[in-house]
């Protein structure tokens, strides 16, 4: 949620913000005037508070029982005002940063770097619904008959390869040697400080996830009416409100969590896309870096937190391009989004398989989550999310890119030692 301060004080932003992300059912006229009304009625309740200070120093018992009466209606009013003004300012949305690129959809999107040569093949490379199945490691035929559309198996060595992306992904982010190497090349000063594991709820309270400003489009969250619960679509859900109504020291920060969980989305948008596969499921797993930090070194750490997924993709040796997001393509709460697509050669093209949030006090805002300056004073805390590795799309670039002719594909060297082989083969 942005400060109401801010958006009395910028009004030409708040309306190019909620232009440019599309965002037509804000009534920001109508802000600006319960802003406008809230501010003059606050004034009126000290003003009679101050007189019935007067009254009681004076025992003036009949004309403390009347400003008693006048203050219960104007705070009466003000709660009334505050609700309506509250529920109009969770509809709008993030300022996207200066760097942002203005644009309507993907199409928008500007690439910032390329790494790593697309390997050749001296066949036609398949595409990983054709690989998964005939190795026998990917099964969604018999998943669609116990679950429906969008589910599958995974099984025998891809589950291996899974877990062996999850101990990766734990060596690196618990390293403070590591960390601060991925630091030192990508040009950033910040305090190394490694990230703590997290195993997060599945399940979180509707009002929760409203407060992180990721419960729309409901109609991609899995709800739980009877017990008022959502599924959650990332570990950042859960992990995100892990401070929520606490006071941090600023001594105590950067805060890093990396969090391994399921994840559940109907992707009621998706329809007839990416219906092949494991690219687009209604459960999948992730790993998820979540982080809180001082204001001024916010978009620092999103720069730190895409230097570690590069890292991470250079270490699977998967060529990738960085992208930055436009406005038209970005998500609500985000004020600046970057994205990992790395090559398909099954599919010829680029998918997206990372995504770097810098959101700033925007959730933290809703959440109450804060942060105490060694000057005493208190502000919000700024805060981060990005994908390690989406467990499903970052199998799919293996299996594409290691395939071999014989139909095996090759482990990756960096992850041998926790597959425990170097080929994967059909299983038995």
């Amino acid at each position: 949620m942005l400060d109401i301060t801010f958006i009395r004080q910028n009004p030409d932003i708040v309306r190019a913000a909620i232009k440019n992300k599309h965002c037509a059912n804000v009534d920001l006229d109508r802000i600006l005037s319960l802003a406008e009304e809230r501010k003059v009625l606050a004034g009126n309740i000290g003003e009679i508070n101050h007189k019935r200070n007067e009254a009681a120093a004076a025992r003036s018992a009949e004309s403390g029982k009347a400003l008693k009466e006048e203050l219960k209606g104007m705070e009466e009013k003000y709660q009334t005002l505050e609700k309506e003004l509250v529920s109009l300012l969770i509809k709008v949305p993030n300022i996207p940063s200066a760097d942002t690129p203005i644009g309507a959809d993907e199409s928008g999107n500007v690439v910032l770097r390329e790494w790593g040569e697309r390997p050749s093949f001296s066949f036609t490379p398949k595409a990983h619904w054709d690989i998964g199945p005939e190795l026998g490691i990917i099964d969604n035929e018999k998943a669609a008959e116990v679950s429906g559309a969008r589910f599958t198996y995974l099984k025998g060595d891809l589950v291996r390869m899974q877990f062996a992306l999850l101990q990766l992904v734990l060596r690196v982010l618990s390293s403070r040697e590591e960390l601060q190497g991925i630091l030192k090349k990508a040009g950033l000063s910040l305090n190394p400080r490694p990230f703590t594991p997290v195993l997060p709820p599945l399940m979180m309270r509707s009002q929760v996830m409203n407060r992180m400003a990721r419960l729309d489009p409901i109609e991609d969250r899995y709800y739980l009416e009877k017990d008022d619960l959502v599924l959650i679509g990332s570990a950042e859900h859960t992990v995100g409100p892990i401070h929520m109504d606490e006071v941090i020291a600023e001594e105590q920060l950067p805060l890093r969590y990396v969090a391994y969980s399921s994840a559940f989305r109907r992707e009621a948008g998706a329809a007839g896309k990416d219906t092949r596969g494991i690219f687009r499921l209604h459960q999948f797993d992730k790993i998820e870096m979540e982080t809180f930090i001082v204001p001024e070194d916010g978009m620092a750490e999103q720069e730190f937190l895409v230097a570690i997924q590069e890292h991470l993709m250079r270490l699977l040796n998967i060529s990738h391009r960085v992208v930055l997001i436009c406005t038209g393509d970005m998500g609500f709460p985000d004020q600046r989004q970057i994205d990992i697509e790395s090559w398909m050669p099954g599919q010829d093209t680029y998918r997206e398989t990372h995504s770097a949030d810098y959101v700033g006090g925007f959730q933290a805002r809703r959440l109450h989550t804060k942060v105490k300056r060694k000057s005493g004073e208190s502000e919000s805390v700024h805060m981060n999310d990005a994908t390690a590795f989406a467990m499903g799309r970052t199998l799919i670039a293996i299996l594409e890119n290691y395939q071999q002719e014989d139909g095996t594909v090759t482990v990756p060297e960096v992850l041998r030692a926790y597959v425990g082989k170097d080929t994967i083969t059909k299983s038995e």
